[in-house]
Order: C-alpha cells, then sequence, then structure tokens
C-alpha cells in the first residue's frame, strides 16, 4: 500500500512551497498540472500557446506562493486565477497580436478552414438558435460564463449585477435552456 504524501494536506504543501522546497513544488506540478493546463488551453486555444502559459504561470506560482492568503479561497482557486489571468494577458499582449497578424498565409487558410468547422457544427447541433430562445439578461451571462470563459464574480463586478442575482439567473437559465432541448428531442423522436 502506497503511503499518502505529506504534501497531500494543503497547509504543509504551502508552508512547503513558502520555503522553497522543491520536492513539494514537484507534487504542485504533478498534482495541478493537467486542470491548469485545460483552462489555460480553453482560453487560449493553442495547445503549444497553453504549454507555454502553462510554464510561465508555474514560475510564477513559485516566485510568487509567499503571497498566497490562506483566509481568501483555496490554494486551486489562487492557482486557478494565476493561469487565466496570464491567459488573457498573453491573449492582450502586443507579441501575440503582432504573431497573429505575421502568420503565413497558409496557417490563416487553415485557422479559418478550422473556424469554419466548428462553426457549422455547432450550427448542425443548433445551439445558437437555442441561446437565442433565452432572455437578453441570460443570454448574455450564459455567453460570458460557457462561452468567454468569466467566473461569476467577474461577470457580477463587469455587469455590475449582485452576485446572487448573476448565479439565480444562470441558474434560471439552464434550467430554460434543458426545457428548450427536452422539447426539441421529444419533437424530433415524433412524441
Amino acid at each position: 500500500m502506497k503511503k499518502a504524501s505529506p504534501y497531500a494536506s494543503e497547509p504543509f504543501l504551502v508552508q512547503s512551497l513558502i520555503n522553497k522546497d522543491r520536492e513539494a513544488f514537484s507534487y504542485l506540478y504533478d498534482n495541478y498540472n493537467k486542470a491548469l493546463f485545460g483552462i489555460i488551453h480553453r482560453i487560449v486555444g493553442e495547445e503549444d500557446l497553453a504549454n507555454d502559459v502553462l510554464q510561465e504561470a508555474f514560475v510564477k506560482i513559485w516566485k510568487n506562493i509567499d503571497g498566497y492568503q490562506v483566509g481568501k479561497g483555496s490554494l486551486f482557486t489562487w492557482l486557478l486565477n494565476i493561469c487565466r489571468n496570464l491567459s488573457i494577458d498573453t491573449l492582450r499582449s502586443k507579441e501575440y497580436k503582432n504573431q497573429l497578424q505575421n502568420q503565413n498565409l497558409e496557417d490563416n487558410v487553415n485557422n479559418v478552414d478550422r473556424q469554419e468547422q466548428m462553426e457549422s457544427k455547432v450550427d448542425h447541433i443548433g445551439l445558437k438558435e437555442v441561446l437565442q430562445k433565452l432572455k437578453p439578461d441570460q443570454k448574455i451571462l450564459i455567453d460570458k460564463v460557457y462561452f468567454e470563459g468569466y467566473t461569476h464574480d467577474e461577470v457580477s463586478k463587469e455587469l455590475n449585477i449582485p452576485l446572487g442575482t448573476v448565479k439565480t439567473r444562470i441558474r434560471a437559465a439552464i434550467i430554460h435552456l434543458k426545457g428548450i432541448l427536452n422539447v426539441q428531442g421529444e419533437q424530433r423522436v415524433g412524441y
């Protein structure tokens, strides 16, 4: 039977990281890199760029672990915010925008082709049409949270809506979408 790592305890892990324990950092990387990569990849949309951002994030985590405050949230939430912010900063950076402008023609054709294929898949399942059936206040929240990667808190601040209202409207929108999809499914089957 494998013995549990002492780093499995978040307080011990954090203190070990603050003490610059390389074994703790290896544990952190091994246990969090896949989840963080998934989040980064969802934001930046490119595997190579996501890997670069992930590496940059872990360097930043190593250098700034003493800035983590236990009372403000879990370690994973702190890690997630670092990765999310770095991803957004990368997309907004001048270097990234220049890189996009300087892609060769073949890359642009492939990207446009991939984008059109994705849009046709979305259109094929009728997602755009279904989302149009939501109330405008629900649609904007669903777009921001599920398609643009915003957190509920960020949407609350950006739209100047109380956090509880954001969560309630999103929950209502999801229930409404389920109802629409169930009706459409029954119509296809012939009920």
